[in-house]
């Protein structure tokens, strides 16, 4: 996941962990009811683990965005039945924005879509450093 303070943006792997692909993204509200509908798709993709994007500085420094995200994380792994781990996602978004404009898409039209792409980037690195350790 992606998490913003207006929008989180969802992926899902497919069922060998190889490929990440953008999901949906939720429009923030209330924390409980973003975490509600997260532990919703949780359920409906029969999910076994939760990463969520760390937004760490360029230098790997805590930021602001970084202390609200370990905040939502934290609520997120008291409520949730699978294990919910924090991966770096420095320039995830960049990198998503691009793939989006070499598709022919603009980014700054559909945020939410920009979200979920930066989701998949997010997870994708995860699945290729998991592969890479085995």
């Amino acid at each position: 996941m992606d998490v913003g303070d207006k929008r989180i943006g969802m992926a899902l792997s497919d069922p060998s962990l190889f490929l990440a692909s953008p999901l949906e993204f939720i429009r923030r509200k209330q924390l409980k009811l973003d975490v509600d509908r997260i532990l919703k798709v949780v359920d409906e993709w029969d999910v076994k683990k939760i990463v969520v994007g760390l937004p760490l500085s360029m230098n790997g420094e805590v930021s602001a965005q970084t202390t609200r995200v370990q905040l939502f994380l934290e609520i997120l792994r008291e409520s949730s039945p699978v294990r919910v781990e924090d991966w770096d996602e420095r320039l995830s978004t960049w990198e998503a924005e691009h793939m989006l404009r070499e598709a022919g898409r603009k980014p700054s039209r559909d945020r939410g879509r920009s979200d979920s792409a930066a989701a998949a980037v997010i997870l994708q690195r995860y699945l290729d450093k998991m592969r890479s350790k085995c």
